[in-house]
């Protein structure tokens, strides 16, 4: 076979990416026949920015979901090496040994060969998937821990506020990527620290919930204990797999390299997310619906959760957008420091970094994932701008 040209190679990477492309037809179509139902995300799509950005975010997200979870775009195995095919150049035919064709396989490597004889196209596709696993959850859970701790902060204040604010504050001292690095390192690892640290922040969302639920349904018992119970159960069920890998049904676990990443992304951004919910919630508890609240004699965390949280929405989700678009290079720059997931991972930070080594003879190892954490970012940015100017109007 021959090498192939470069109009047949985005040809053939067009084709491998067609579930995502029906799978955003699909999602466009549905939101925005739909939009006037869907309230901020529906007005989004009346925003050229909002729908470009949501357009490249949802694209990684699909190839995420779809190359690395269901193996539907993907040509090769990421770990698979060939010893024939170190560093090629895009469109090479594939071969596993020297001048052999491998039967049964996808014939090219469509980006080439990396210094380990991987398919750089495959891996590229299942680094979305790293990602996905890794930024919006971790952020989530960020959130979860400033919400819960700046809604009483900001409501409070005084001693309270003064003792929140100032933890928050000795960790946003120190530089972001120099804590990112310490969280991450061998040595803090062999301490156990993380784990300890998961043990904490990993309670956040459980006592949110509980919070949520008490709050609003507390003049209504049995719907409350329904609630409230349900969350205690697959809370503590998921909490005691994730945090201490315990779970007593061996379902739930987190590789310990994962759960150090994580731990680290939310310890870094639950601070800042602290600071802006609180400056938030001192500003709309002056508010005349919030004293309305407080006439009619509803406890402050129902105030907190049901009045406040709702009214400051555009700006959380802008920020949680942004955030997101941080710790997706903030895990770039840990791959590349060879930090975190392990060295195998498929993860954009380390493919680039594998790439550099050579990049002087080869572009193609790192320019792709290179490209890929530059859209995806960008894209993120490109829909906080367009939540932004929505929630404006709103």
């Amino acid at each position: 076979m021959d090498l192939l040209s470069w109009g047949e190679i985005i040809l053939r990477i067009l084709g491998q990416f067609t579930p995502v492309w029906i799978a955003l037809i699909v999602t466009f179509a549905l939101s925005i026949t739909l939009k006037r139902r869907l309230g901020l995300y529906g007005k989004l799509f009346d925003s050229p920015i909002g729908m470009v950005g949501f357009g490249l975010v949802m694209f990684w997200v699909f190839t995420g979901i779809l190359g690395g979870g269901f193996d539907m775009i993907t040509t090769h195995d990421v770990l698979d090496q060939s010893a024939s095919m170190k560093n090629k150049v895009p469109g090479t035919p594939y071969t596993k040994m020297m001048g052999e064709a491998a039967e049964g396989a996808y014939p090219y490597y469509l980006l080439g060969g990396d210094n380990l004889g991987r398919d750089v196209f495959s891996r590229m596709v299942v680094g979305a998937w790293e990602v996905i696993k890794i930024a919006p959850f971790a952020s989530l859970f960020a959130f979860m821990v400033g919400i819960t701790l700046g809604l009483p902060a900001g409501y409070y204040g005084g001693r309270l506020d003064t003792f929140l604010s100032f933890l928050a504050n000795l960790i946003l001292a120190f530089p972001v990527i120099l804590l990112f690095y310490l969280l991450v390192t061998p040595e803090i690892v062999l301490t156990g620290i993380p784990v300890y640290m998961a043990a904490v922040l990993f309670i956040f969302p459980i006592v949110f919930l509980v919070l949520l639920w008490n709050s609003r349904f507390h003049t209504q018992p049995k719907t409350r204990n329904i609630y409230v119970g349900l969350t205690l159960v697959i809370g503590l069920w998921l909490y005691s797999g994730i945090a201490w890998n315990a779970d007593p049904l061996g379902l739930i676990g987190f590789p310990p390299n994962l759960l150090v990443v994580f731990v680290a992304v939310v310890f870094v951004n639950s601070p800042t997310v602290f600071r802006i919910v609180r400056g938030l919630t001192m500003d709309i508890k002056t508010r005349d619906y919030v004293a309305a609240a407080q006439t009619r004699g509803e406890g402050p965390w129902y105030i907190m959760l049901w009045e406040i949280l709702p009214n400051v929405r555009g700006p959380l989700l802008v920020d949680f957008c942004l955030r997101i678009g941080y710790t997706t290079i903030l895990l770039g720059t840990l791959g590349f420091f060879g930090l975190g997931l392990s060295p195998e991972s498929p993860d954009w930070g380390s493919t680039i970094n594998e790439g550099r080594k050579l990049l002087s003879l080869y572009l193609h190892p790192a320019l792709p994932p290179a490209l890929a954490l530059l859209s995806l970012v960008l894209g993120l940015n490109l829909l906080a701008d367009g939540l932004r100017e929505e929630s404006l109007r709103d």
